[in-house]
Order: structure tokens, then C-alpha cells, then sequence
């Protein structure tokens, strides 16, 4: 089956392409280039006026794991027929189902869980492998185990935690590795509220410099392509900003991720002893070529928080609305808080926290480096993301809502003064072609030949953009029409996305009586293998490839 797209605008930055009129082929499930063309076309979409782009990627989004459903059921009362005018199941916490139709429907192909605990994989696996249309991935929690931090304590070599490393991104299917709050979580257990970036905790003596630097040189050893996902010391603290800075630090030149940076980036200054620090991060952020972020932009109204960080959680839980919160510790590996909570256009706190996401990215100089993340549903629900666009987009139309903002955060913010209005071009790369690179996603978010047939069309003669980006008129979905002018045509199941670094498997002996001891399931269950993946859970896997071969 050859299917033309015909005479469209192209957006495929990898390929260097900038709204170019040309022609699109796609055999069955995937992009053919024109030369290798065997067989006559099938069908030709007319795409005339129309702009054409991969499938968007959302590389940090919390759609699957006990988290989720916590929140799900905690928030009861706002998915009853009292609220006929709030559809909270799409923008709070969403079904399965659910998910998968808004994201599509705005031309996401790609999505990916940022905190998938390994205990709780197989469950968060078989949840998001219900979610139709688009591909996933995760990302595993590790830093805060007792296992991990164990070995970093006795000072084990870097080999040791590199084979750690990858047999627990194997055992659990993962495409990445993150960290939230390093050791602030395992600290929490043993009563530590806070945990700066040199302070060590109390029963492992290590500090969270320790950890993230020990992480991001077994994931460059590995040859994982996505760099450490951190969730740095301190959240939404004021003068966190200088936490981040450490940690960033701590990475010793090696390439890391800083996650939801807006949280990270605060000052302490001014009466009310915060302000903000965007300025001072995006100066590293721009000086330091192995720094990505993505931005967790605070969007206002109702939403709920979600987190590995039970330190920070707990701290937020007397900001609840409705009033009503939950934290857990979780196995030998980690913890959890769920919180409700409203931001206020009207709130001095929220209001600079709106600013100073518009900040990070207008101030970021290389759009390959920041990417557009609500950290839904923490900052606000991934359904207001085309809303997003058009802030980045329109200046005038930012200025209007920043007026209408508490004026005295103008003390503390230079958004007003920043006249940048990003291009289709930079959104195209920070929502296509800049996830697919970072993860290794080498047939996603771009037109080569060979890769998925994932693409999103939109009518150029819709001019708010907004609505532009929230109503795509076709979204294929591997070369299959699933959306047309706003209507689900069919429904399709995307696969998981993993990577498999090589290990030593000598390690599972050690596991093996780590686990008789101190978990609650044996090794053997921990562990999920390809066939389980396909037959029992439900999503075939697509192995990624590393970037090189291990390095000792």
C-alpha cells in the first residue's frame, strides 16, 4: 500500500526541511523515499495549504503507574455528572482510553511515562499498553533504592552500578533512567525532611552529588542515548535555583536532564522571599553543551500533583485543593505523594511561576535543548498544550494575560521585556525532532526514508494558532488515517519503546538474595521479558539502539 501526501508545507528539522512544498510517501507503515518506489500509489491526500510535521512527541508525561491511579480515584467527585462543564477526565486524570484520544487528537504519536517504579513496572505496563494510538516508553526510578545506594555507600566500582544499571532498565522495559530528588526520598524514610545537594544522608552517608554522578557515568558508559532524567534536590523551593546549579555540576560534563526545570528555578528575593531565577539558569543552560531541560510550565486552574518526591509532597500537602492528600513509601525503591491543587491567576506565587516557565523558554538560545512539557498533570493537564504554543508564538497575546497577572510580580520577572516570538520551525524541533533525538528514537520525528509513517497535518488557514495545533485536520498513525477533521477514523495500538544495554548477569545472584531478603516479590517476577510483553501485557517491544557498545 503507497500512500502520497501531496504538495504540503514540510516541517522535518533533522532533515534540515523549513516549510518546503514537496511530496511524502509512505509504504504500509512507513516513509519511503520516492527513488525506491516499486509499485504504483494507492491513494493520494491532498495536502495543499496544509503544514506538515512528524507526530509530536511528549517526552515527560505521567499516564501510567500507582501514582496515576491514586489520583484517579482520589479525585472522585470531579468525574461525576455534578460537573457536566469540567471534564476533568480528560485534563486531571484520564482513563486509558481517554489519554489516548486527546493526545491524538492533537497530534501526539509519542508519549512517555517519566517515573515508572520497577516493583510496580509490570502493573504500569500493562496500564499504559491500554492507552490506544500512541507509542510509549518510561523511564525507571533509580538513586533513591536501597540496593543502588547500598553499593554507592561500600564505594562499589562504576562497573558494578553500570551492570545495576542496565539489568534494571532490561528487567523493566524502560527507554531511560531517572532520579527524583537523589537519596532525598530513601532520607525521607529515616525522617530527614530536606536534603541539599553535599548534605549526605543519614543512614547511607551519601550525598545527592554522589548519586547523580555515579548515574550519569554509568548511563554514558552504557551508551544510553537519553542522559540521566533529573528531578533535582529542593523542588519549588525558593532559592533553588542554586541547588540546581550543583547538580548540574554534579554531572561532571557528561550529558544530563534537568525535568520540569520551572520548578527548580526559583530566587528568594523581594519582600515575599521569592522571585525569579530563569535568567541564572538559562545561562547555564545555554553555556553548557551536554545541559537539556524540559520546562513543566504552570498553566492555571485545577489540576493534581503526582510525584516520586514524597519529601517534597508532603511539604505541599497543606496547599491542597481539595483538601485531601496522600504520600506512601514504597518497597526497598521509592515513594509517592499524590496532591490536589488549583493554580490561581490571582496568586502572587502562581503568577511568577507562570511567568518564569515563559521565561526559561524564551530566554533558551538553541531549541534543541528545551523542551515543551507541562510535567502533566503537575504544572497543568497536556491538553493545554496547543494554549502553550500560542503563548510562545504571540507576544502580544502573552502580554495581554501577563497584565492581567498580579502587578507585583513585575519586580521580579523580565518576561515583558522579552519580545521573541517562537517560529513553527522551533516548535517543530522542540516538540518532533528534539524528543525523538534525545531519546534514540531514530525513526520518530522526521521524513527519512525508513522511518514510522507517524505525521500530523494541519490547515494553515486556521490563523489563531491555538486552535491550529489543538485540531489537527489528519493524524496517521504507522501510515494509517486515524483522525480526520477532528473524528477518531480508527483505532490502532502503538508498541513500547526500549533500549537494552549489555550487563554482566553474574549480578542477579547478588539480586537474587537481595530480593529473598528485603522485597516482597523474588527476582524472577521482577523481571518481564519480550514474549511477556507482547502476549501478556499486551504492546510489542521495539528495542532502541545504544549509542556504542558498553565502555569499562
Amino acid at each position: 500500500m503507497i500512500t502520497l501526501l501531496k504538495s504540503g508545507n514540510v516541517y522535518d528539522p533533522q532533515n534540515k526541511i523549513f516549510n518546503v512544498k514537496k511530496d511524502i510517501y509512505i509504504e504500509d507503515d512507513h516513509i519511503i523515499d520516492k527513488k525506491s518506489l516499486k509499485s504504483k500509489v494507492n491513494k493520494i491526500i491532498d495536502c495543499r495549504n496544509k503544514i506538515v510535521m512528524p507526530g509530536a512527541i511528549d517526552m515527560h508525561t505521567h499516564i501510567g503507574g500507582g501514582k496515576v491511579n491514586i489520583a484517579r480515584l482520589m479525585l472522585e467527585e470531579f468525574h461525576t455528572e455534578q460537573n457536566p462543564n469540567f471534564d476533568s477526565t480528560a485534563i486531571i486524570a484520564p482513563s486509558t482510553i481517554k489519554t489516548g484520544l486527546k493526545y491524538i487528537e492533537m497530534g501526539y504519536t509519542s508519549c512517555f511515562e517519566p517515573a515508572l517504579l520497577p516493583a510496580n513496572a509490570r502493573q504500569a505496563h500493562a496500564e499504559m499498553s491500554d492507552i490506544p494510538f500512541i507509542d510509549k516508553g518510561g523511564y525507571v526510578l533509580l538513586g533513591n533504592d536501597d540496593y543502588f545506594l547500598d553499593l554507592v555507600r561500600k564505594k562499589a566500582s562504576q562497573s558494578s552500578i553500570n551492570d545495576y544499571i542496565a539489568f534494571v532498565l532490561k528487567a523493566t522495559q524502560c527507554i531511560g533512567v531517572k532520579v527524583v530528588n537523589p537519596g532525598g526520598i530513601n532520607a525521607f524514610k529515616f525522617n530527614q525532611r530536606a536534603l541539599n545537594v553535599d548534605e549526605k544522608s543519614k543512614y547511607y552517608d551519601t550525598t545527592p552529588r554522589d548519586i547523580v554522578s555515579v548515574l550519569t557515568r554509568g548511563i554514558q558508559d552504557l551508551g544510553i542515548p537519553h542522559p540521566l532524567h533529573v528531578h533535582c534536590s529542593n523542588l519549588g523551593v525558593p532559592g533553588n535555583f542554586l541547588s540546581t546549579i550543583e547538580t548540574i555540576k554534579a554531572a561532571n560534563g557528561l550529558p544530563i536532564h534537568l525535568t520540569h526545570i520551572q520548578f527548580q528555578s526559583y530566587g528568594n528575593n523581594g519582600d515575599r522571599g521569592f522571585s525569579s531565577a530563569a535568567v541564572e539558569i538559562s545561562n547555564y543552560l545555554n553555556k553548557i553543551p551536554n545541559l537539556t531541560c524540559d520546562v513543566g510550565q504552570i498553566m492555571f486552574g485545577q489540576t493534581v500533583t503526582m510525584s516520586g518526591d514524597s519529601m517534597t509532597q508532603h511539604k505541599n500537602h497543606k496547599h491542597a485543593h481539595p483538601h485531601k492528600w496522600m504520600c506512601m513509601d514504597i518497597e526497598c525503591e521509592a515513594g509517592c505523594g499524590v496532591v490536589p491543587f488549583k493554580y490561581k491567576d490571582k496568586s502572587f506565587v502562581n503568577a511568577l511561576q507562570w511567568a518564569i516557565g515563559l521565561e526559561i523558554f524564551l530566554l533558551a538560545e538553541d531549541p534543541w535543548k528545551v523542551f515543551l512539557t507541562t510535567d502533566h498533570p503537575n504544572g497543568g493537564p497536556f491538553t493545554s498544550y496547543p494554549h502553550l504554543i500560542k503563548l510562545l508564538m504571540d507576544r502580544s497575546f502573552r502580554n495581554d494575560i501577563l497584565n492581567q497577572l498580579p502587578k507585583d510580580i513585575m519586580e521580579h520577572t523580565i518576561l515583558q521585556s522579552l519580545n521573541r516570538e517562537y517560529t513553527l520551525n522551533e516548535i517543530a524541533i522542540m516538540t518532533r525532532s528534539a524528543p525523538a533525538k534525545i531519546l534514540g528514537l531514530s525513526k520518530k520525528g522526521n521524513f527519512s526514508d525508513g522511518s514510522d509513517a507517524d505525521i500530523t497535518i494541519y490547515d494553515k488557514s486556521i490563523k489563531d494558532i491555538e486552535e491550529m495545533f489543538a485540531h489537527p485536520s489528519m493524524v496517521l498513525k504507522d501510515g494509517v488515517v486515524v483522525v480526520e477533521n477532528g473524528k477518531i477514523k480508527k483505532y490502532v495500538w502503538g508498541k513500547t519503546q526500549t533500549v537494552a544495554p549489555e550487563y554482566d548477569k553474574s549480578i542477579e545472584k547478588n539480586l537474587g538474595r537481595f530480593f529473598e531478603k528485603y522485597h516482597t516479590m523474588k527476582l524472577d517476577n521482577y523481571i518481564i521479558s519480550d514474549d511477556e510483553m507482547e502476549r501478556l501485557v499486551g504492546s510489542p517491544v521495539n528495542i532502541n539502539d545504544c549509542k556504542h557498545k558498553r565502555k569499562e
